[in-house]
């Protein structure tokens, strides 16, 4: 985007300045994230009869239970390791036990020898998602161009995407990082941007941001005067949320940068409190998009 300078000319009590139309935007952004309940304990049964359990083997997640039941008589469900034991028991006795930790448990029974097993799987945690960029309540200038990004992790397995949008609008999909989606052309307005990550376990992270586009307020400068015998102030209209530079120049070729200011309101207080008593000139430029 090409750069709108205002030139202020001072020497002595002359002043000349020129203002330029700009655009540019005004911002709010909200930023949430949503992850997944975790998921409520159940219970699987396993039946004892004659010839063994059913099933021989059950997986669950962890702080989920199993709970045994007697179908015939003299059974025990029995931990190989020694966690558990029931005891002996005949048919219509129920025995129940929460598993806290993920792992495989064998156990057998006491009095017929057959074997079983119950596999707890750690519960799937959700990725987690964040947008680098823009940054919640960035100020961009209509037409605006930006390059979403965004970075995601996930505690216990791998994050398989990134998904971007506008919207509820569909931008794309990114398989492996960096995650990031340009967007082009956007007109006064206001936008909301989502990354949607998901994880090889099927759970989901979102994370959003909200701006708004404007057309900017032309620039304008006010009362330039001289406050010292090395202070010069002078004001200049603004659009909250864009950034402005401020620079000043004793021959019109070799410019310093004297301050850079996102501005809170308008009109814009500056003052240069090093001016030279000679000759000198300043210029404010609203800067381009980051």
């Amino acid at each position: 985007m090409p750069r709108a300078w205002l030139d202020i000319i001072f020497y002595m009590k002359y002043s000349h300045s020129s203002s330029h139309l700009f655009r540019g935007l005004l911002f709010g952004a909200i930023g949430w994230t949503l992850g997944c309940l975790p998921l409520a304990a159940t219970t699987a049964t396993v039946h004892i009869g004659y010839y063994g359990y059913t099933p021989s083997s059950s997986t669950i997640n962890v702080n989920d239970q199993v709970e045994w039941i007697w179908d015939t008589d003299y059974h025990s469900t029995t931990s190989t390791t020694g966690l558990w034991d029931s005891g002996l028991y005949n048919a219509g006795y129920t025995y129940t036990r929460t598993f806290s930790s993920a792992g495989s448990f064998p156990y057998y029974c006491t009095y017929h020898g057959f074997t079983g097993s119950i596999t707890v799987q750690a519960v799937n945690v959700p990725p987690s998602v964040t947008i680098t960029n823009p940054p919640n309540g960035e100020v961009l200038s209509a037409p605006a161009s930006l390059t979403l990004g965004a970075t995601a992790t996930d505690s216990d397995g791998t994050v398989t995407s990134v998904q971007f949008f506008q919207g509820t609008t569909f931008l794309g999909n990114v398989a492996s990082a960096p995650y990031s989606k340009t967007v082009t052309g956007l007109a006064a307005g206001s936008y909301t941007f989502s990354a949607v990550a998901s994880d090889n376990g099927g759970l989901t992270a979102t994370n959003s941001v909200t701006v708004s586009v404007i057309t900017p307020s032309p620039l304008t400068v006010s009362a330039p005067r001289r406050v010292s015998a090395t202070g010069f102030a002078f004001g200049y209209a603004a659009d909250a949320g864009l950034r402005y530079v401020v620079q000043r120049s004793a021959d019109l070729k070799s410019w310093v940068g004297l301050n850079t200011n996102t501005a809170a309101g308008s009109p814009v207080s500056y003052q240069d409190n090093n001016a030279s008593p000679a000759a000198e000139f300043y210029r404010v430029m609203r800067l381009p998009n980051p």
